[in-house]
């Protein structure tokens, strides 16, 4: 076959492709179909031969992908994608149907992912490009240089790409139009069959002569192993062989090299110990965008041109169509064919053989889009892309992890997709809640399927709200987690004991707890609390003790909602909230500004913890420690008398208690009083005034005259000189109000003292304010507020009252 001019040659039918290209995969068909082989070699790691007759299986549906991992370092992985318009996927398929052999014949992936072990910053790469990740915990580029990489000097060691060279040569600006208009758009031979190999083989043998291997070294080991294998096939098979690789790659495996020489470039390589999958893939990760060196612009786009029987013009505008009505956008018939007219008016201006992507996008912008590019995105992300998952068969070979990970998928029914959709969970329902267990598991083993966000119209703890997004380098991390046991729960709980004994920080184990609650890990618990009481009874920096502590409290009430026993998560908390009370007024002497600010946070977050840990641990609940709330009150009082707490966290404490009502409103207005008088540094008083009204203080001001009043004269007082130094101050608190807060605000100021609010305000005829309260139209809402509350009319007063 090696002369292939009309027909079948001496020698072995090489075939010369590029990776994921429909044209080539078609090409590929009808040279195969003409010229009937006794075994189809394919490029790829040989390891995976076994897995070939799993393409036959009607469960296994492209893009999949080869993953090939070492068996000690899972991290340490390779991919070898294959979409159904990849020319390696349609010789599997065509060598199936006619019960020929199909074998991979590329350098095997036990000397690959040892090569990335030892040099990660060396990568593969050839028109069909594996992907071959330099670092073991990641999936990155391995093949195709980007097209920016074209030498001018053939002694350079960057490296080449052979379509942005042959593009340039043709007087083409862009590889994948060259591309498309060379060989999409050309049909795939249909008066000779093996002409489009012909053609492409005579052109990289060019590139070859010129530029070598094009700064990949490595290709030359490769291709050394493929033509050892090529020659044993045709021993075999007696010269009846058809080989399917990267057309970068013909012209080594057409030259004549002797088989020690080619011997001797393998002797030595190294090795690891492999086990290999196949694994789902997407559109999505086929792109050159996801960092796939061997990618391409438009999977979504080239997996239609493939797919569609006739008029494909046609048929994309049909689908765009499709796309835009889903999305509530008014598109009619009259728009696609006057979009299918504008992009065959287009070809021919531009003298293209058939409308490109670039001919379809711009008819759809300016017919369907009406000239803007906003709704044009939709149609990249949604179809020139796609999101399409691929799906593998259960027989396929998997660690037994993965095989427990499909089991609880299938029974929580709950399947993974590439498109990133919103789940939102119920755990008062069974099935929600063993979703929810199985996401947070998943996180805690570092497979980050799912990702937590704010609930929408609640607040509760019986709600959850996830983000889901499965992507195929997932298949590594679950892989990875393998180590930690053979199913999900046995495997979390493990890797969750480990976490807590090399936890670096006492907020790192409190969090860990926390994930162990909503993981529901109760195996777990007992190591991590151990771990947590140790680590707070020696941890003695109470800004350690204050992150840690609304972790903790928060864990409480997740166990509640899940009735797990947290009686002694409710012990440790009490306890170091106790050391937190004890160190937090020394600890707030004399710091300096960015230390007075994240100790009012951690001032904050301690409060919001105690009002969450509530009477647990008061009289009554065992705990020995008392009336928490009581005490933290004290520590509040002591931080707002102390002259040497900073401004922040005294004003912070006034208003902590003024909202509990521990405080009263004449108390809390003579403290400020105080503080803005004019012997207060205004720097301390500004300070004063954003720990008390920021974070929402903007009603406190608007419903309390004299607050601020007190503030209107304190700020009109302050010294020209003084006034540019806390301006920044008060500015950064009054800008995180709402607006409508420092609408009414500065209305409020404007109108003078008197006039603020209440009788007042009526009475000064403030616009959307009665003289007086309107009982009617007040006692129309009771009803409502009876049936959102669920009481009856003697409730709803008790309510009232």
């Amino acid at each position: 076959m090696a002369g292939v001019e009309g027909g079948r040659g001496v020698g072995p039918l090489l075939l010369g492709v590029r990776h994921h290209g429909p044209g080539s995969a078609r090409a590929v068909r009808a040279a195969l179909d003409a010229a009937l082989p006794r075994v189809v070699l394919i490029e790829g790691p040989p390891e995976a031969d076994a897995l070939i007759p799993l393409a036959a299986d009607e469960d296994m549906r492209p893009p999949v992908a080869l993953l090939a991992h070492a068996v000690d370092e899972p991290g340490c992985s390779a991919f070898w994608p294959l979409a159904e318009f990849s020319p390696e996927w349609v010789a599997i398929r065509w060598a199936l149907e006619h019960e020929v052999p199909a074998r991979f014949i590329d350098l095997p992936a036990t000397h690959t992912l040892a090569w990335g072990k030892d040099d990660k910053d060396d990568t593969e790469g050839e028109l069909t490009g594996e992907e071959q990740p330099p670092d073991p915990t990641a999936e990155t580029p391995s093949s195709e240089p980007s097209s920016s990489e074209s030498p001018s000097d053939p002694g350079t060691d960057i490296r080449v790409d052979p379509l942005a060279v042959l593009a340039e040569t043709a007087g083409y600006d862009d590889p994948e139009r060259w591309w498309e208009d060379v060989v999409e758009h050309r049909g795939a031979g249909e008066r000779d069959a093996f002409a489009p190999f012909t053609a492409l083989e005579e052109a990289m043998g060019a590139l070859r002569e010129t530029y070598g291997v094009g700064g990949r070294d490595r290709d030359l080991v490769r291709e050394a192993y493929m033509r050892l294998q090529v020659r044993a096939a045709q021993r075999e098979f007696e010269d009846d062989v058809a080989v399917v690789c990267g057309a970068w790659h013909v012209p080594a495996l057409r030259q004549k090299a002797s088989v020690a020489a080619d011997r001797a470039l393998l002797k030595g390589l190294p090795k690891v110990k492999t086990d290999l999958t196949w694994v789902p893939w997407t559109h999505r990760r086929l792109s050159r965008a996801s960092g796939y060196g061997a990618g391409i612009d438009s999977p979504g786009w080239y997996g239609h041109l493939f797919g569609a029987p006739d008029r494909p013009v046609e048929r994309w505008m049909t689908k765009v169509a499709g796309l835009f009505r889903e999305e509530d956008r008014i598109v009619s018939p009259a728009h696609v064919i006057e979009a299918v007219r504008l992009a065959e008016t287009l070809a021919v201006m531009r003298g293209r053989p058939l409308p490109g992507l670039g001919e379809t996008t711009d008819a759809v912008r300016a017919v369907m889009c009406e000239g803007s590019d906003v709704p044009l995105s939709l149609v990249h992300d949604r179809l020139v892309v796609g999101d399409v998952l691929g799906e593998v068969p259960p027989g396929a070979p998997a660690v037994p992890l993965q095989r427990d990970l499909d089991r609880l998928q299938r029974k929580l029914r709950i399947k993974p997709e590439a498109l990133e959709r919103e789940l939102e969970l119920d755990l008062r329902k069974e099935t929600d809640a063993g979703r929810s267990r199985l996401l947070h598991r998943l996180r805690l083993l570092r497979i980050e399927w799912g990702e937590p966000t704010a609930s929408r119209g609640s607040t509760g703890t019986f709600r959850e709200t996830w983000r889901l997004r499965w992507e195929p380098e997932l298949a590594v991390r679950v892989a990875e987690a393998g180590v930690w046991g053979t199913a999900v729960l046995a495997a979390t709980t493990a890797k969750a004991e480990a976490d807590a004994v090399g936890a670096q920080s006492l907020a790192d184990v409190t969090a860990l707890a926390e994930q162990c609650l909503l993981a529901e890990l109760p195996d777990a618990l007992p190591v991590v609390m151990k771990v947590l009481a140790d680590r707070a009874a020696l941890d003695t920096d109470v800004g350690h003790l204050a992150q840690a502590l609304p972790a903790l409290v928060r864990s409480l009430r997740y166990g509640d909602v899940r009735g797990t026993d947290t009686r002694a998560l409710t012990e440790v908390a009490a306890g170091l909230a106790e050391r937190v009370f004890v160190g937090l007024p020394p600890a707030c002497a004399a710091l300096d500004t960015d230390a007075a600010e994240e100790m009012r946070r951690h001032v904050d977050a301690v409060h919001g913890a105690v009002a969450l840990l509530g009477d647990a641990s008061g009289p009554g609940s065992g705990s020995g420690h008392g009336d928490l709330r009581g005490r933290w009150r004290a520590v509040l009082r002591t931080l707002s008398a102390r002259d040497t707490v900073p401004g922040i966290i005294r004003g912070r404490a006034v208003r902590l208690l003024l909202d509990e009502g521990e405080l009263g409103p004449d108390e809390a207005a003579r403290l400020m009083g105080l503080v803005l008088s004019p012997g207060t540094p205004p720097a301390d008083a500004a300070a004063w005034i954003e720990g008390f009204v920021g974070g929402g203080g903007g009603l406190l001001l608007v419903h309390d005259e004299r607050l601020l009043g007190l503030v209107d004269a304190w700020l009109t007082g302050v010294p020209a000189e003084a006034f540019t130094d806390v301006l920044p101050l008060l500015r950064r608190t009054f800008s995180s109000y709402e607006p409508g807060v420092r609408r009414t605000l500065g209305e409020l100021v404007r109108r003078g003292p008197g006039k603020q609010v209440g009788t007042a305000a009526t009475a000064a005829g403030i616009p959307g304010f009665g003289a007086e309260l309107d009982a009617g139209r007040a006692d129309a809402v009771v009803p409502v507020l009876r049936l959102l509350l669920g009481l009856d009319d003697n409730e709803l007063v008790g309510v009232a009252g």
